[in-house]
């Protein structure tokens, strides 16, 4: 049984990364990308991530240095490895330094994301069937099957990136999610450049939300913004 989760994609090839990203996300995952092993460091710190998709090959850093840190302290954060380094030694170096998989290039990205499932269900277990969460003693429903969301029984007309700033906070209610991480994790992109559009994504989100918009959404200063609402335990487990 395969399962979904929040992907890190490292990889300093971007036609590749695109390709990747694309595939996860038709699967259902929440995907973060990018081509340095410096950020991809800074993101395992930063962000919740269930599973990375390295590329040894990285141009700033080596790929076993960040597949290292995601290893570091016992941690269980599975690494599937995408690498161009098809030799037996290489392959056993990368499984012995702690990946759970790993897939030379030129690869299938359908196999691809179906190694990435069958990982993410045997360390993080499989997706919930019901689909739908509340927030808030019920105040808000998040039904991330049928990209459904409404607040105090009022359904909400959000945008393509409205729903995916407000999905993306609910994975991980109380958590600051840097604009970086939200743009990336929302629209793909990957420069700062558009890190400021969220903001405005952010305040029409607030607009649609009613009278207290932040007592759902937060602006955490100096970082970015939050879910306020708690998940109610009765929708099963917090991840």
């Amino acid at each position: 049984m395969s399962a979904v989760g929040t992907v890190l994609v490292v990889e300093d090839d971007r036609d590749i990364r695109d390709v990747v990203r694309r595939y996860l996300e038709r699967a259902g995952h929440a995907v973060l990308s990018t081509g340095s092993g410096i950020e991809a460091l800074r993101l395992l710190d930063d962000a919740a991530v269930d599973l990375v998709v390295l590329d040894l090959g990285l141009p700033d850093l080596d790929g076993f240095e960040v597949l290292r840190e995601a290893r570091r302290g016992g941690g269980r954060l599975p690494v599937v490895v995408l690498t161009a380094r098809a030799e037996v030694d290489d392959r056993i170096r990368g499984l012995s330094s702690g990946a759970d998989d790993y897939v030379t290039k030129p690869f299938s990205p359908t196999e691809l994301v179906l190694r990435v499932g069958a990982v993410l269900a045997r360390t993080v277990g499989p997706v919930a069937g019901d689909g739908a969460l509340l927030f808030g003693e019920g105040r808000l429903r998040i039904d991330e099957a049928r990209h459904e969301a409404t607040l105090d029984g009022r359904t909400l007309d959000l945008t393509a990136t409205e729903w995916g700033i407000l999905a993306t906070l609910a994975s991980v209610p109380g958590r600051p999610f840097s604009r970086y991480e939200l743009v990336n994790r929302v629209r793909g992109y990957e420069f700062a450049g558009y890190e400021r559009s969220i903001d405005s994504h952010v305040k029409n989100l607030r607009h649609k939300l009613g009278p207290d918009p932040t007592s759902v959404v937060d602006t955490v200063v100096g970082v970015g913004y939050r879910l306020a609402l708690r998940r109610d335990v009765t929708t099963g487990s917090p991840r």
